[in-house]
């Protein structure tokens, strides 16, 4: 059996950018490991009380996880524990509590562990912008890199065949982004996402077939779904199209087809 070992964020990451491609790999009869490094304690909360359940947000989200990770056919969830970071100029972002400050070789270290327990062929996380920028999606990218690195120098016998980045091709961004509600365009979020170079996407999963449970898997992060937002009230057909195909870039290993490869499993046997 083979494994693969998505490395995300926070809470709901999982379900947004690598639904699909988790629910298929266990269709396929593939192990799905997801360690997720914090618990999305900063987030913005909705559908619940902002004071009774600010402190206690780590849990809730953690257990909407748990539901969402069922959906999605996750054999094993692990957290790294760490502490939301926030956005970039926030005091939660110098929290020495916090993923962004973890000290690198200590968190993949961590990784690392879970890494030699599971011995996953394939292994997902974030490029290095962090899809949008967010200082835990950027701190994924390194620490994931550190404990593939770190397997390297032990000379494990064992090591990934392939290691993906999650990818938003930068012509599709650019065509969602003209497609978008004017009142979604003009929300000021301080997210951009620019997207990745369509010469840099090799991996192009068609997961038409899981897009109603992915889509159920985001709905249990019950906290963070806003229900007024033009995300939550996309009619299925365009949600179909927007989150019917998911994109990755090969980052380490050697394709196993034709580009691009239609499987995160392709040629591995």
């Amino acid at each position: 059996m083979s494994t693969l070992l998505l490395v995300h964020a926070h809470p709901d990451d999982e379900a947004i950018s690598t639904g699909g491609v988790m629910m298929k790999a266990r269709a396929d009869g593939h192990r799905v490991v997801l360690v997720t490094a914090t618990r999305g304690e900063v987030g913005e909360i909705y559908n619940m009380d902002e004071k009774a359940t600010r402190p206690r947000l780590g849990e809730v989200r953690a257990v909407e996880l748990e539901n969402a990770s069922r959906i999605l056919g996750v054999n094993r969830g692990e957290f790294l524990d760490y502490r939301d970071s926030g956005m970039v100029g926030t005091a939660d972002n110098e929290n020495p509590a916090s993923f962004h400050q973890a000290p690198l070789n200590e968190a993949a270290t961590k990784l690392a562990t879970i890494l030699r327990e599971e011995k996953p062929d394939v292994v997902v996380t974030y490029a290095e912008d962090g899809v949008y920028g967010h200082p835990d999606h950027i701190k994924a990218h390194f620490v994931t890199n550190a404990a593939l690195d770190a397997l390297l120098r032990s000379s494990e016998p064992w090591t990934p065949k392939k290691l993906y980045y999650t990818a938003i091709p930068r012509s599709l961004m650019q065509k969602f982004m003209e497609q978008m509600p004017e009142e979604a365009r003009r929300e000021e979020t301080g997210i951009r996402i620019v997207g990745t170079p369509d010469e840099l996407v090799t991996t192009k999963v068609d997961v038409g077939d899981y897009v109603d449970r992915k889509r159920e898997a985001f709905a249990a992060h019950v906290s963070q779904n806003d229900p007024n937002s033009w995300f939550a009230t996309m009619a299925d057909q365009i949600y179909r199209l927007a989150f019917g195909t998911e994109y990755y870039q090969l980052a380490r290993g050697k394709p196993g087809s034709a580009l691009p490869e239609d499987d995160l499993f392709a040629g591995i046997s």
